[in-house]
């Protein structure tokens, strides 16, 4: 029976690698163990391969907390998103992690659930970490986070729409999107026009297109009506739009939605009242998902290039760095910088 009054055996995991021993088992300098893993584009491909091995033989792993506090700058870069759910914003992020990581960048990742209070203490969090830069969702914060993000002295890059932002931008214009989709509406004879969203308050880049669509049946001299519901875009939502846009509306012969999620569901669902599309009633959505392009009929849409969305804003951001890794003494303001993705028009059967 042991003497439970011993002190416990030193864990193997205390007697910690250090980057000097995995340098002598690849046979290189320090520095450039350092190099392959900070910046791998720096060293050539035959001796970053002999670096990695001799990392996995001896379970190097390095102390990123250590290297931050050292130089106040981590090779973390933060992300926030609005929704994990949301295989829109999951597609973004997928392309900003394909750049990051070719450059030895790790996401940290956050998810607001669209509430912007929970967004500033996301933010508090991460620039705690001594990111390297901030990735965030949309360009509108509230006041506290504003003040935050005007302070920092590192990128802020802010994704899916286009705007006047704090720094980095890249995305595109909804209002066009929107304006875009009701003129194709407008263009195949509908005539009643319903426009279905959720949560506008909260997903406000919907109520943003929704103004685009009201501005080109206004100038049309139709109305604009608009059926809002009170939970975010599911096929089940979807199907409650169909239903609501119908009974407010009976004479609708075109219901747009502000996403594919509700525009697929209310096909669906239109199938199962026994209503055709588009002969009964036509549907639009947005974003160019997968599942929309899989039904029949295929799904009219605005297509937004979401991981083209992530790589291009990973670009921005990386040049950024590398500017400021040159010019460390060049406290200059930076101006602005902004990139228009745009969006294609996907011509479907539904419409």
């Amino acid at each position: 029976m042991s003497n439970r009054n011993e002190l416990p055996r030193q864990r193997r995991g205390s007697e910690q690698i250090t980057l000097k021993q995995v340098a002598e088992a690849a046979g290189v300098s320090a520095i450039t163990v350092s190099r392959a893993l900070n910046t791998p584009e720096r060293v050539n491909d035959t001796t970053r391969e002999r670096i990695l091995d001799a990392v996995e033989r001896l379970g190097y792993v390095p102390n990123l907390v250590a290297g931050s506090l050292a130089s106040s700058r981590s090779r973390f870069i933060a992300v926030i998103v609005p929704s994990l759910a949301n295989a829109v914003f999951i597609e973004v992020i997928h392309g900003l992690q394909e750049a990051f990581e070719a450059r030895g960048y790790q996401i940290l990742l956050g998810n607001t659930d669209y509430d912007l209070q929970r967004e500033y203490q996301l933010v508090r969090t991460f620039l705690g970490w001594s990111c390297s830069a901030l990735v965030t969702a949309g360009l509108r914060h509230n006041e506290a986070c504003l003040g935050l993000l005007r302070q920092w002295d590192k990128p802020v890059m802010e994704v899916m729409e286009l705007g006047e932002g704090l720094d980095l931008n890249v995305g595109l214009d909804h209002q066009h999107a929107g304006r875009h989709m009701a003129t194709h509406l407008l263009e195949r004879g509908y005539r009643s026009i319903v426009y279905v969203g959720a949560c506008m308050d909260r997903d406000y880049r919907a109520a943003m297109r929704f103004a685009g669509h009201r501005e080109v049946l206004e100038a049309a001299g139709l109305p604009t009506p608009l059926v809002e519901l009170a939970r975010l875009g599911s096929l089940e939502a979807g199907a409650e739009g169909l239903d609501r846009a119908l009974a407010e509306r009976p004479e609708a012969d075109a219901v747009h939605f502000a996403n594919d999620d509700l525009a697929v569901g209310a096909l669906l669902h239109a199938q199962r009242r026994g209503l055709r599309v588009p002969q009964d009633i036509a549907i639009a959505g947005f974003n160019g998902l997968p599942l929309g392009q899989h039904v029949t009929p295929r799904l009219t849409t605005i297509l937004s290039p979401r991981a083209t969305m992530g790589r291009v804003a990973a670009k921005q951001v990386l040049k950024r760095l590398d500017h400021d890794s040159d010019n460390a003494l060049d406290n200059t303001l930076k101006p602005p910088c902004q990139h228009d993705v745009g969006f294609t028009l996907s011509v479907g059967e539904s419409t």
